[in-house]
């Protein structure tokens, strides 16, 4: 027997592989080690006995049988569980990586391959300019989505060259430390508010070359819409199925690229992963508008989120303004330098309307003492099973959260037929501008699932004070709020919008004008319409937004996407416990809903304001969640891996702590304890 202190004495073979680029020098090395030797030491024996002089400071080993880095270099080989069979690979932590943006445009960038995925995006972040990092994320696009592509490959005889921008260059590309980031305390990022690009004082502190100047303002403005060849090439959902598959490729936070499996010079998408825009504000995030645009652009083109004809006129409407407009990107540039000067206040009402949960706070007195009700004839629509739908005329009095209603009138002070709470219930528009059909559809929860109930109102204004407290009560706020105001408007603008595109207006003739109409509304609506036909409702609807700035223009877009019933809602299929039969789960910022895979129906919604504890069973797969009233659900992810799910859930209710502050920086402990798990 060998005692345990002569073992620890004993040296033993260890062979190192170096990942250099010179070609004359041998890449394996074989080191006498001991087990008490830690990592930093053997860095040092293997760079001693490499002999190239070079800046070694990137350099990390990567064990490639347990795929993970050795970080900790105080740490001793014993204490890793390195062994003499150990596959150690000494290589750079920064590697070249491709991330195609929201606006299909692809970059190649140096991105840290150490580091957890959540910390490399707030580097790729910093690099293109975009303020709120932890909104976005890394994914891999899954095999399923790529069929298509595929399949139209064989058959094109040419290979299409992509444009890729190349940042390698940048400074956190590079794995030197950041700049100060949009988070410094004493210089604020300034963009123009009309078209969105950054002033020169911006610029120069992101940089000191001309070519982050160009970057910048080529990721800040729009660019013209793809043919329809293209469209058509790409991966269109179907069915939720098709949907769910979108979402299934999202890396995990809380581990590092390589671990992963991505390699140097993959291709990866940098996505929204978050739908909750915080602090959007047009003086700073020029290059953020835009990429939220363009995932909404590209998702409505795609049909991953569905629209009415209506609401496709409008985002058609919208993206015409650039087009019709003939602005190209150098002269958008140049009236950039032309107003310059900035109204501060006309920035800050940008800033209040954009804002998804915005609202002044100072009225705090007045919302405690005074809250008002809304009181109105309404028809009231309940679907029955193997019957028409029984419609009537009631009086209905919404006080608080809460929807009451009477036979008429002058009963008001008695007991009301029903009573509906409405925090935590499912508001759906169910809205026809041009036949005059303004409804409210309501999913209530209950015990065995949802309550339906349809509301119709009798004309815009009464749909909008209507429809607005709807939303708010589901959140369980009362028309006190501050934002209920402001929640009217943005209904009744909308509602404006909507009837532009059913008005007459006098438009360029078709024939004038130089536009593919095919690439600005979905392939649904190009098989409906001919093409002449199109162009004349596009120019009918785009007369009415054609004075907006582009930067205006593109936040109508989006404010008119957030307005859509399925916004928000990332789509996985599971099968619940207990279940025979698969379900679809959307999990969207404040709630979780279980819909009918078949029909596409809701059947029940929890949300995570009543949400008491959630965990993983690592073992089985699978997410267990405990609510409010002894309500707990469990099921499996069958779609992606559960830990995709259980990140989301605690990734909304980290983001539900933020707060607006320029300078705040990310608890990035906080993220990972509520969305890292214990495998």
């Amino acid at each position: 027997m060998v005692s345990s202190t002569e073992y620890g004495s004993h040296t033993w073979e260890l062979l190192l592989k170096v990942d250099h680029q010179y070609e004359d020098i041998e890449k394996e090395f074989l080191l006498q080690v001991t087990g008490d030797l830690h990592v930093g030491g053997l860095m040092l024996k293997l760079v001693e006995k490499i002999k190239i002089p070079q800046d070694w400071s990137d350099y990390a080993f990567w064990w490639e049988q347990k795929k993970c880095w050795l970080l900790k270099t105080h740490w001793t080989l014993d204490k890793c569980g390195v062994q003499a069979d150990a596959k150690l690979i000494f290589t750079t932590q920064h590697k070249m990586l491709r991330l195609r943006l929201p606006s299909m445009k692809t970059v190649r960038l140096k991105v840290s391959f150490s580091s957890m995925v959540f910390r490399a995006v707030s580097d790729i972040c910093k690099m293109l300019n975009i303020r709120r990092s932890e909104e976005l994320s890394l994914l891999k696009q899954s095999e399923g989505t790529l069929k298509k592509k595929k399949k139209k490959d064989k058959n094109s005889k040419e290979p299409a060259t992509e444009d890729i921008l190349n940042l390698c260059n940048s400074p956190v590309s590079s794995g030197l430390p950041a700049n100060p980031g949009l988070y410094s305390k004493t210089m604020t990022p300034i963009y123009d508010p009309v078209s969105g690009s950054p002033a020169s004082s911006t610029i120069t502190w992101f940089s000191d070359g001309s070519s982050t100047e160009k970057n910048c303002s080529i990721l800040a403005l729009s660019h013209p819409n793809c043919s329809p060849e293209t469209l058509a090439e790409m991966y269109q959902p179907r069915t939720l199925a098709d949907k769910a598959k979108l979402n299934a490729g999202w890396l995990d936070s809380s581990r590092s690229l390589m671990e992963q499996g991505v390699v140097e010079e993959d291709q990866l998408l940098l996505r929204f992963k978050y739908y909750t825009f915080f602090d959007l504000n047009p003086k700073y995030d020029a290059v953020r508008i835009n990429q939220i645009y363009e995932q909404a652009r590209w998702a409505i083109l795609l049909e991953e989120i569905d629209c009415t004809e209506e609401e496709m006129l409008i985002f058609a409407a919208l993206q015409a303004q650039y087009h019709v407009s003939k602005l190209s990107l150098s002269s958008e540039t140049q009236d950039s330098t032309c107003e310059s000067e900035v109204d501060e206040v006309e920035a800050a009402l940008s800033n209040l309307e954009v804002t998804l949960e915005g609202g002044n706070k100072s009225n705090i007195l007045e919302d405690i003492t005074d809250i008002p009700k809304l009181a109105d004839h309404l028809k009231l629509i309940r679907p029955k099973k193997l019957a028409l739908k029984a419609i009537k005329t009631y009086w209905f009095i919404f006080r608080d959260t809460s929807i009451s209603y009477f036979k008429n009138k002058e009963s008001a002070q008695g007991e009301p037929i029903e009573k509906l709470n409405l925090k935590g219930c499912e508001v759906v528009p169910d809205v026809n501008v041009a036949a005059k059909k303004f409804g409210i559809k309501l999913l209530i929860p209950v015990a065995d699932g949802m309550n339906e109930v349809y509301l119709r109102c009798d004309n815009e204004d009464q749909y909008a004070r209507w429809m607005a407290a709807c939303v708010l009560a589901s959140k369980g706020r009362t028309m006190a709020d501050s934002s209920y105001q402001p929640e009217v408007q943005k209904i009744l603008s909308f509602l404006q919008m909507k009837n532009w595109t059913m008005c007459s207006q006098t438009a360029p003739e078709p024939e004038n004008v130089d536009m593919k109409p095919e690439c600005f509304v979905s392939p649904r609506y190009t098989k409906k319409f001919k093409s002449k036909q199109l162009t004349a409702r596009i120019l009918e609807a785009h007369q009415n937004v054609s004075q907006m700035s582009l930067v205006e223009a593109k936040l109508r877009f989006i404010q008119t996407w957030q307005s859509l019933p399925e916004f928000g809602l990332s789509y996985y299929i599971v099968r619940f416990k207990g279940s025979k039969k698969d379900d679809v789960l959307g999990v969207s910022y404040n709630r979780l809903i279980r819909i009918d895979m078949a029909t596409g129906d809701p059947i029940t919604t929890w949300r995570f304001s009543n949400m008491k504890q959630w965990n993983v069973n690592w073992e089985i797969r699978q997410v267990a969640i405990e609510f409010d009233q002894n309500v707990s659900i469990a099921f499996t992810c069958l779609s992606a891996d559960c830990k995709i799910i259980h990140e989301y859930i605690g990734g909304y209710i980290f983001l539900s702590t933020r707060f607006k502050d320029h300078n705040e920086t990310l608890d990035e402990e906080l993220f990972h304890k509520l969305t890292g798990g214990q495998e």
